[in-house]
């Protein structure tokens, strides 16, 4: 969405003019949201990486054992729920990195009824180039959505190691 279009469905018909104050607050608002939803995600991925982890924390006191079972193709359906659960992460993350990019657009235009704009003009234009240039700024959802597709690769190396064992 532009610019243009973005300030159109933001600003109401009333003229902004004399209610700094109240742009203030709101802007205050949409950074203390903005910084809940990465709170939420670390949140999120801590919990995901926790839970894979411990899978192949444990996988490898398993493999001894698999053996016994009767028919290894029985092992599908846990490596199903284990990509679908590494999938859904990886979804999690991209929905995240989509509300608060959605967000600062917000905190950007808000700051154009400002005297200052630290987060868009300074910070994630001038100083980070809009994560352009990695040599600059490296954005945290590029590496952090892969760790999901490390994993989904890792269960599928490893069930198939023990299925074609």
């Amino acid at each position: 969405m532009t610019e243009n279009k973005l300030s159109q469905h933001l600003w109401n018909e009333a003229n902004v003019s004399g209610h700094e104050d109240l742009i203030f607050e709101q802007y205050k608002l949409c950074v203390e949201m903005a910084d809940r939803i990465s709170s939420r995600r670390d949140t999120a991925n801590a919990f995901f990486l926790t839970l894979n982890s411990i899978f192949f924390g444990t996988a490898a006191s398993f493999v001894d054992k698999i053996n016994s079972i009767p028919n290894k193709w029985m092992l599908i359906l846990p490596l199903s729920v284990l990509l679908l659960q590494s999938f859904f992460w990886w979804r999690l993350i991209i929905s995240y990195k989509q509300l608060n990019s959605a967000k600062f657009q917000v905190i950007s235009e808000l700051e154009q009824k400002l005297p200052a704009a630290p987060y868009g003009r300074a910070e994630w234009t001038y100083l980070l180039k809009e994560g352009k240039d990695r040599n600059v700024y490296w954005p945290l959802t590029h590496l952090e959505s892969k760790i999901p597709w490390i994993f989904f690769l890792g269960y599928i190396l490893f069930f198939g190691f023990v299925i074609f064992k």
